[in-house]
């Protein structure tokens, strides 16, 4: 039946629907309206509702008798049929999910009273639009045509610059997030004297310049400001411009670098006096109290931002030191140890200069030292080794050869004794370029950041880290693209293999002293017995353990193996959160074998400490039982912010 109907205007253009080109606002709105179907069944004037509109002339006597019920011709629609058409959500001509209330009311009216639906009338109708994602550039002058606009949202598109020339006069609310303004300049131009709220959150606006475009001179009855997530970094040339908006009552600035500064709610609220809502939160008394005064020396402030990582324990980490063969007397001696990486945005004055103590290490690839990963180092060759990298000295308690003897195990995450690491000289440009093929990339820092650590530490069933380190950066627009970004937190195991070095034997004057006096002592004795004298009795002497010279090992280049590796989101921290604290599970990297040979290894150091004692029974692991925890670590990473304004002058004051 809906396919004999015709519409009036279906041979006709619609009035007004020529494209001034795309890209433009008002090509937009048309194009929205032409999808509504105004002008087409079951909307507008047709053959299905054409006797309503006919003239009176054309009736027939019949027609003009009035009648109880109202009787439509056959072949045509009621009004109410058509309405039902529309709003059933499962009719072929339902309205689609993403539309308004606005929407349903042009269709139901161009049902009811479809000569309504002129130019004239959208002119004069629209208080309010909305062209959102719609691939606008160009705010064009077709929008002065709306006389009674009031509300204006264009967010999510692509406008550079607004021509406010082409802005009606009557805007009350002007949005335009998500766009990609650079500068505030082009709506100074000719903005709107009673616009009361501006939206020009999540643009691109940079410079110290742009606080010069906040002020009364343009905005006189502004009440809300959004400039939120822009690359602002100028709080106090911000603050005293906005001081002359009189009539300011909400404020958005997060997401900017300003806003990463500790004082800077204390001093955007001290500065202006008048504001109810700093950043969707309302500004309480109690925060006047605190900061009453700050304003007074905000030039004084440095501007600077200052983070807290806190990195806790590790878990679930693979004891791979019992999966090595037991070492013999030529070595190799394996050292295990393990730590966690993080990248983060240097200061272009640097933080290198700042005595960090044994907090953190800068990790860098340098031609003074080469780190091999996940590679053997006979697949080197020992002439290249022997070339690179020095040793580590490192200060491990008791001998692995002394144990190996008392209680047959070996320990094989211990090097012996005291050992004196020999020095090698540093590679050729050649044999560096070569090794550093070798480095895993995801030990290195991405672009733009700075790799540290955390002191290395032997294994345990839980790793405490215990790593705190403060960065403080001035340069804060960097600072911004990296917390979008996130860090990266790797923990890495790495392995060292020692090897005993043979010194040449050299004759020392003690032991020619001690051969000497053993020549006269077998001198005095032989008088004796020629004089007829008796051997005086023997005294029995507790046997001294005997002591072990320092041994001198040479190290290989550390083996880096990389257990886990993930991303921590740092975008709240920007959001305005102070603190993102999170446990990063890298999955389970444990397994059965493992566990029972550390279990095993375990209960044989407790029956050699308590020989005397009962030891305690070990309890075996059984397949259907066993759960190994997965690999995890605690991170936490706080933004510093101030209390109070005493808090504020005494840490940030020039």
């Amino acid at each position: 039946m809906e396919a004999s109907y015709k519409s009036e205007s279906e041979s006709e253009a619609w009035p007004g629907t020529q494209r001034p080109g795309t890209g433009t606002v008002s090509a937009a709105v048309r194009e929205h309206l032409r999808k509504l179907c105004l002008r087409e069944f079951p909307c507008g004037a047709g053959s299905w509702n054409k006797s309503r509109f006919l003239p009176q002339t054309w009736r027939t006597w019949r027609e003009v008798v009035p009648k109880e019920e109202d009787v439509v011709s056959p072949g045509e629609e009621t009004v109410e049929d058509l309405l039902g058409l529309v709003r059933s959500p499962h009719s072929p001509w339902a309205l689609p999910n993403d539309s308004n209330a606005e929407d349903s009311f042009l269709r139901e009216l161009a049902i009811r009273n479809p000569l309504m639906i002129t130019d004239t009338f959208f002119y004069s109708y629209f208080r309010s639009l909305r062209v959102v994602d719609k691939e606008v550039t160009l705010v064009d002058k077709d929008l002065l045509k709306f006389l009674k606009l009031e509300e204006l949202v264009l967010s999510a598109n692509r406008i550079k610059e607004v021509d406010a020339t082409n802005l009606p006069p009557t805007l009350k609310v002007l949005e335009l997030y998500g766009n990609e303004i650079s500068s505030m300049e082009c709506l100074c131009a000719h903005p709107p004297a009673s616009l009361q709220h501006l939206g020009l959150g999540h643009n691109k606006l940079l410079g110290p310049l742009e606080s010069l475009y906040v002020t009364a001179d343009h905005w006189p009855n502004l009440v809300s400001l959004d400039l939120g997530f822009n690359d602002l970094t100028d709080l106090q040339s911000m603050v005293a411009s906005l001081r002359t908006l009189r009539h300011l009552r909400l404020l958005v600035l997060q997401g900017n670098p300003l806003a990463l500064v500790p004082y800077y709610r204390g001093l955007t609220i001290d500065s202006l006096a008048q504001l109810c809502v700093l950043d969707d939160i309302t500004v309480s008394p109690n925060e006047k109290h605190l900061f009453r005064g700050l304003s007074l020396n905000g030039d004084l402030l440095a501007q600077e931002a200052q983070f807290v990582v806190t990195i806790g324990n590790i878990r679930g980490v693979l004891d791979t030191s019992v999966l090595d063969p037991e070492p013999g007397p030529e070595g190799p001696f394996v050292a295990y140890s393990y730590y966690v990486t993080y990248d983060f945005v240097r200061d272009e004055e640097g933080e290198a200069d700042e005595d960090t103590g044994e907090l953190a290490e800068i990790v860098k690839p340098s031609p003074s030292s080469e780190l091999l990963v996940e590679e053997s180092p006979e697949e080197v060759g020992e002439d290249v080794i022997k070339d690179i990298v020095g040793g580590i000295t490192e200060e491990v308690e008791g001998s692995l050869e002394s144990e190996v003897e008392e209680s047959g195990e070996s320990e094989l995450s211990v090097i012996s004794g005291p050992s004196t690491v020999l020095q090698t000289p540093r590679a050729s440009a050649e044999e560096l370029a070569k090794l550093r093929l070798r480095i895993d990339p995801r030990l290195c820092p991405s672009p733009g950041t700075v790799l540290f650590n955390t002191t290395h530490k032997p294994w345990a069933e839980v790793i405490p880290c215990g790593y705190e380190m403060q960065h403080s950066l001035r340069d804060l627009v960097p600072l911004k693209a990296f917390l979008l970004a996130g860090t990266t937190v790797t923990i890495v195991e790495e392995k060292i293999l020692s090897w005993p070095v043979v010194l040449p034997a050299v004759d020392s004057p003690l032991s020619a002293k001690r051969g000497k006096g053993e020549k006269d002592k077998k001198g005095k004795e032989k008088d004796r017995k020629g004089q007829g004298e008796k051997e005086p009795a023997k005294e029995w002497k507790v046997p001294k353990k005997k002591k072990e010279l320092p041994k001198e090992l040479r190290q290989d280049p550390p083996i880096l193996q990389v257990l886990g590796r993930g991303l921590v989101i740092l975008e709240p921290l920007l959001a305005g959160e102070p603190l993102v604290s999170t446990v990063c599970n890298f999955g389970t990297v444990r397994t059965l074998t493992s566990d029972r040979l550390t279990l095993a290894r375990d209960s044989k150091k407790i029956k050699k400490v308590a020989k005397k004692e009962k030891p305690k029974a070990v309890n075996p692991i059984y397949e259907s039982d066993y759960h190994p925890e997965p690999l995890t670590v605690e991170v936490q990473i706080q933004l510093n912010q101030c209390r109070s304004a005493e808090e504020a002058l005494r840490m940030f004051a020039v």
